[in-house]
């Protein structure tokens, strides 16, 4: 699943393709694409918008439209968005943006579980704060939490959140997007790594130390994959079709059975929170029952 630095790359490059372009058509290729709001409403209420800006908000892809609206695009497992002539296998397109210009925005998407929504621009600014109604009906991007490379994600920040959580487990935690917007599976793990912390860790038994090197190591990793433009250990690849490299730098995420780059200890899998995780059992001491 891409996640932050993947998809802030996405982010910044399609901000330099389609900014002020004008939206001719809407195309939906599959039902579901827009679920709840039908894809001929989507469709209406994109046509003749200008893009004024593209950014990110945790995981979500945001086309900033004129009037105050926004196109949020979760890309989920496999979800890709492809400019122009950047190569597409037309099986797994599932909607089309075309613009005034003759130009297009293709989504991709090959196990359907992305989706599109028009929503007012504003939600994404409500950190954490959950909208009325049934939980399996609010929307992820109306209750996102802290944004981790914003200035606002200090080490005060975060010593609060763990003395706020103090039963879960700092993976677990740190893969809440209700509390940190974008963190995914290979950053935290990276993270954990670098900052000597083993994943099951009660959040609450962390020093003000491991606070302070959890919260480096954190920003260190998420920078570098952007730097390095995203990981692609299976599917992801950026707006123009290629491929990132942050892979090639993974010091523990699929490497078990290979030794740890600090000490030489076999890497090992364990599953936390129903995720494969990675960690060196050395430099990140089980914690006690």
């Amino acid at each position: 699943m891409p996640e932050l630095p993947e998809v802030e790359t996405i982010a910044r490059q399609l901000r330099g393709l389609v900014v002020d372009r004008t939206i001719s058509e809407f195309e939906s290729r599959w039902v579901r694409l827009t679920e709840p709001e039908p894809a001929e409403v989507v469709g209406a209420r994109l046509r003749g918008r200008r893009i004024s800006d593209v950014r990110r908000r945790g995981k979500f892809v945001v086309f900033d439209l004129d009037g105050g609206e926004a196109l949020v695009v979760s890309l989920r497992m496999t979800g890709k968005l492809l400019y122009g002539a950047a190569d597409v296998d037309e099986r797994y397109v599932r909607g089309e943006i075309r613009f005034e210009d003759g130009t297009a925005l293709r989504f991709s998407d090959t196990r359907k579980f992305g989706r599109m929504a028009v929503i007012d621009a504003a939600t994404l600014d409500r950190r954490g704060a959950l909208p009325p109604g049934p939980r399996s009906r609010r929307p992820l991007h109306a209750s996102l939490g802290q944004e981790p490379l914003a200035r606002g994600f200090t080490v005060t920040w975060l010593r609060a959140l763990v003395r706020r959580r103090p039963r879960a487990a700092i993976k677990v935690l740190l893969l809440d997007q209700r509390a940190i917007a974008g963190i995914g599976n290979i950053y935290a793990i990276e993270a954990l790594w670098r900052a000597q912390i083993h994943p099951l860790r009660k959040a609450g038994s962390l020093r003000a130390d491991e606070i302070a090197r959890l919260h480096e190591a954190i920003r260190w990793a998420l920078r570098k994959g952007i730097r390095l433009g995203g990981a692609s250990p299976s599917d992801y690849v950026d707006a123009r079709g290629n491929k990132g490299r942050m892979q090639r730098e993974f010091q523990v995420y699929s490497r078990a059975g290979e030794p740890c780059p600090r000490c030489g200890r076999a890497i090992v899998r364990t599953v936390v929170g129903g995720r494969g995780t990675f960690h060196c059992p050395r430099c990140q001491r089980t914690p006690r029952a």
